[in-house]
């Protein structure tokens, strides 16, 4: 079994990807998705997505990076591509299951799961252009509105030339609502001849266990639920204890670190908050800590509060 970090847009940036990474326990982290249009995008594009690129494709820790490309434009992803795996990347993801609105309406992500055809003229040209030795995955949903391509949209999948196929267990009108679908993929591995990956509402070691065993899956994605807990992926396949929130505060004192050094003060207090937003909903001390430090902008006080709440790790 393998683990992989979900491509998160908005939410799995390098910073969060690097710490996770560290904590173990993911044989691959997936960048946000880099958006391709009609042109070869520039190297810059792709370092500022992926920092990683410039550390042999991996993490701070070893981890290996994968870049998941977003478009409907053949010959620009293939092209795009080749690109990332010449700047690192350890083999490129396709997205076919972003389900933002934007995104959609500019016939990516989600979209494209009402064109089996075209994922198909996507797959092939990327399949075709990357180097043999580099893997090619693709991440799609169980459908737009329905399920009713489902089918078409795997089998175009595979037929295409990925050597492996992510399964995010819902449709796109079915969002990120509970419960998600995992048995609905059961078929997927035996019918297409290549590897299943599940993903979708795996909070827990048991939602694991009961997604690889209702999908027939070989592997596991986690998206949100390592977010919420950055111990997972270790509790899953260490069989580690549930962590704490003791277990939590260095890693948060660590990324406030982190990005209070690299990124623009005006988004840092955002950006904490946006994770505390998770990680409040399995641990009651995140919570406590994020109405603390709600109505504040500014990066100082935002320090002070942290200080005061853990002196013990200053």
């Amino acid at each position: 079994m393998k683990i992989y970090l979900a491509p998160m847009e908005g939410l799995a940036d390098h910073y969060l990807r690097r710490l996770i990474a560290k904590v173990g326990g993911y044989d691959l982290v997936f960048t946000e998705f880099v958006r391709v249009v009609d042109i070869l995008l520039p190297k810059r594009v792709f370092i500022k997505q992926a920092p990683e690129l410039n550390n042999n494709g991996r993490t701070e820790c070893g981890t290996p990076i994968r870049v998941q490309l977003l478009g409907s434009n053949p010959d620009a992803i293939a092209l795009n591509a080749i690109r990332a795996c010449e700047l690192g990347s350890h083999g490129i993801d396709l997205n076919f299951g972003c389900p933002s609105k934007t995104v959609n309406s500019s016939n990516g992500g989600a979209a494209l799961l009402k064109e089996p055809e075209t994922i198909y003229r996507v797959v092939k040209s990327v399949r075709d252009a990357i180097p043999a030795e580099q893997p090619l995955s693709s991440k799609m949903r169980l459908g737009f509105d329905d399920e009713t391509l489902m089918w078409e949209c795997a089998e175009a999948i595979a037929s295409g030339g990925a050597g492996e196929i992510i399964v995010h267990a819902r449709t796109k009108a079915q969002g990120y609502k509970p419960p998600a679908y995992w048995h609905k993929a059961e078929a997927f591995e035996k019918r297409l001849n290549i590897p299943l990956v599940i993903n979708g509402e795996i909070w827990t070691t048991a939602d694991a266990q009961k997604a690889l065993f209702e999908a027939q899956a070989t592997s596991l994605m986690l998206g949100r639920g390592a977010i919420r807990n950055p111990f997972l992926a270790n509790e899953i396949s260490q069989s580690q204890a549930s962590s704490n929130w003791e277990d939590i505060v260095p890693l948060i004192l660590e990324f406030w670190d982190e990005i209070t050094a690299t990124m623009a003060a005006r988004y840092c207090c955002g950006r904490l908050k946006q994770w505390l937003s998770i990680l409040k909903t399995a641990y009651e001390p995140a919570n406590q800590l994020f109405i603390a430090i709600r109505g504040a902008n500014d990066v100082v006080e935002v320090e002070q509060t942290l200080r005061s709440k853990y002196p013990e790790y200053y």
